[in-house]
């Protein structure tokens, strides 16, 4: 077996991209403080994670191999099998790494503890260096000890698939009316146009479909370990072809919901990345269940 590969995966900060932006520090200064804000502030985040990331790449066993890798490139990466991810940055950018894995151990890492704290991200820069120094041979590597949490994903009849671990959304790609028909597991159907659906994992059950649970006078949501999704479909509208009573439900493991594009286009992403989508026209047949990929969450 090959050595493992500690993948360390990171996002630009906003420093670096206002300076892509505005070219030179002094711009992107003037910039801020039109919008009431300093240069310090966005220097101190900027910090925080250089140096999060300086502690992170000296704590790779040497025996190991490591690879780098920022969240805008993720869905061009070529994971494999003896990668352990380190995931430098909030929430949001493990679940953004979470639907190219196939079971890989994810360290989520956070580079400011006491200022943004975070469900994923659960290490401290030095806990994390500590966690890799113990875990030095590929077989320690591959039992390291994980929390397995549920994931969502969405096929096309034509094969191609999308996974997420907070929901994935469907819709228009505007966010205007989508048109379709929806299949339960049960077998009930119904024509609707809505604002798009969202099927939502336990792990996503405290941001997008929280809100939408919280109108709809607080569905029991599933835990992030639960083998188990909440469905619902927004701004569902009744007219003499559409109807708008199947809108929410639970999928267990092995259900399945269907949707049937009535419009030009229906788009599915993932985690609130648009820009990694799958584009699904007239006729098209969309499934969603639990995923088969859970994440792999180091403890």
């Amino acid at each position: 077996m090959a050595n493992p590969r500690l993948v360390i995966v990171h996002r630009r900060t906003e420093l670096q991209e206002l300076l892509d932006r505005h070219a030179t520090r002094g711009q992107a200064e003037f910039f801020l403080r039109t919008r009431g804000r300093t240069i310090q502030e966005v220097q101190y985040h900027h910090d925080r994670l250089t140096e999060a990331l300086a502690t992170i790449r000296a704590s790779v066993p040497a025996e190991w191999r490591r690879a780098e890798i920022e969240r805008f490139d993720l869905s061009r990466f070529l994971f494999t099998a003896e990668d352990v991810i380190a995931v430098v940055g909030q929430d949001g950018l493990v679940a953004n790494t979470a639907k190219y894995l196939t079971g890989q151990p994810v360290i989520g890492i956070n580079p400011e503890p006491g200022i943004n704290p975070g469900v994923l991200v659960r290490h401290t820069p030095d806990a994390a260096t500590k966690l890799l120094q113990d875990t030095t041979t590929a077989k320690a590597a591959e039992h390291l000890s994980c929390e397995e949490l549920s994931t969502v994903t969405a096929r096309l009849d034509d094969g191609q698939e999308l996974s997420g671990l907070n929901e994935i959304f469907i819709g228009h790609s505007s966010h205007q009316s989508a048109r379709y028909r929806l299949t339960t597991p049960d077998g009930l159907t119904e024509r609707q146009s809505s604002s798009g659906l969202i099927v939502s994992t336990g792990t996503g059950a405290t941001g997008w479909c929280a809100s939408i649970a919280l109108e709809r006078g607080g569905r029991t949501l599933p835990t992030p370990t639960d083998s188990r999704l909440a469905w619902f479909v927004r701004e569902a509208w009744p007219s003499p072809i559409t109807g708008a009573s199947l809108t929410e439900g639970a999928l267990e493991a092995g259900e399945t919901l269907r949707i049937t594009v009535a419009s030009d286009q229906l788009v599915v992403f993932g985690d609130g990345m648009e820009e990694d989508r799958l584009t699904a026209s007239w006729g098209q047949e969309i499934t969603v269940q639990l995923g088969e990929r859970p994440l792999r969450l180091v403890a």
